[in-house]
């Protein structure tokens, strides 16, 4: 997409070619093989697709003279292909320009999620607490932003980044989360969009390396994805951190996330996610779950709420209430935040109750919670992991 852009422009035309290219992909490669450059490949299907549909329309002509001229010879095309296929990256630009200060905060993230991470319009809406209508809407009016503004795909200068960046980031952090833990499906992880965030972020960390906060993203990712072997058992069914096996446990990527947060803490003003990553890093050198130092992750968890006061980070604050001074405190912790958050019905809100409940002896308020939760979720491994929650009590 990054490079179709790049060449052609007309950021919407050429996402709806980019899809029929991997249309034609999924129909074709069965039978015929995967071709030698799979991404040079589909670079040239969308390019033709993008071309016949620019001349179809005879309202359209100026605009097709105008890419006749940009790229006028076959020989062009093929080699805009071969430097697709051999590693010519333009995501970060197609970051960024999604990113772009023209549009709101919420379509920026919106638009990025689809086109550079690859997620369903069911999926952002879902994290957004958004109906997929409302959601589908926003997309469009983004790319139709763009268009009418006829944005250049370049790479923004450093003011333009600087202004830009906190989106840059948000976004990669929620197409981590949407592969760390699926939101629905029948399998917990979608370990590709979870690399692509981590691959992403090490571009983006490796053009701002003077950025805490990205090398702070970069070191939360690395050390929330060490887990990911022992997140689930042999039948995919969900093992909560305290029972993982921590032996298995990627040691060189937490020992890169660790090193990144000791790089980046005390050195300037810490960030969001220089915090975050500083928590996964706790959590990362406990050698048990008994010896992990709550009193410090909770300490960590004060300083968040003063950075990012969201309904996500007050629900692991009361978690790590509940670690420090019993379940009683959590709850009330937890009761406050869903009475202020704008997120209502969210089954995180329950599942973290239930866990609670469990925890003070209300044996049947779990149930009722644990019950709850499993239904408001769509991702059949949560699912099935609540609903055992439940049965066992």
């Amino acid at each position: 997409l990054g490079g179709l852009v790049r060449r052609m422009g007309h950021f919407d035309l050429a996402e709806d070619a980019v899809q029929e290219a991997l249309i034609e992909a999924a129909r074709r490669w069965r039978d015929d093989g995967i071709p030698d450059k799979p991404r040079g490949w589909l670079f040239t299907v969308a390019f033709r697709r993008l071309t016949d549909q620019l001349r179809s329309a005879q309202a359209r002509q100026r605009r097709e003279q105008s890419v006749v001229m940009r790229d006028p010879s076959p020989h062009l095309v093929a080699d805009a292909a071969d430097e697709v296929a051999d590693g010519g990256d333009d995501s970060l630009t197609l970051l960024f320009l999604c990113c772009h200060p023209s549009l709101s905060a919420a379509s920026q993230i919106a638009l990025t999620l689809r086109a550079v991470g690859g997620l369903t319009t069911a999926e952002i809406a879902r994290a957004f607490f958004v109906p997929e209508a409302t959601m589908g809407q926003r997309i469009s009016r983004a790319k139709q932003r763009i268009r009418e503004a006829d944005l250049a795909f370049r790479m923004p200068t450093a003011d333009e980044r600087a202004e830009r960046l906190a989106a840059v980031l948000q976004v990669l952090y929620l197409v981590f989360n949407e592969g760390h833990t699926a939101t629905a499906g029948d399998a917990l992880q979608r370990r590709d969009l979870a690399d692509e965030a981590i691959r992403l972020t090490r571009m983006l960390w490796a053009l701002l390396p003077q950025e805490r906060e990205v090398a702070g993203l970069l070191a939360l990712l690395l050390l929330t994805d060490s887990r990911r072997e022992t997140r689930t058992a042999g039948d995919g069914a969900l093992v909560p951190l305290a029972e993982q096996d921590r032996r298995r446990w990627d040691r060189g990527a937490i020992a890169e996330g660790v090193a990144l947060v000791e790089r980046c803490l005390g050195s300037g003003p810490v960030g969001a996610y220089q915090l975050q990553a500083a928590i996964a890093a706790v959590h990362a050198e406990a050698p048990t779950a008994e010896d992990t130092d709550w009193p410090q992750i909770l300490a960590l968890y004060e300083l968040l709420v003063q950075q990012t006061d969201t309904p996500a980070v007050r629900l692991n604050r009361a978690i790590a209430l509940t670690m420090v001074h019993g379940p009683d405190r959590g709850l009330a912790a937890l009761e406050d935040t869903i009475e202020r958050s704008d997120a209502t019905g969210w089954y995180r809100f329950d599942a973290v109750r239930a866990h609670l409940l469990e925890l003070s002896g209300d044996r049947e308020g779990a149930v009722v919670a644990y019950e709850a939760a499993a239904t408001g979720t769509l991702s059949q491994p949560e699912q099935r992991y609540l609903r055992m929650r439940a049965a066992a009590l």
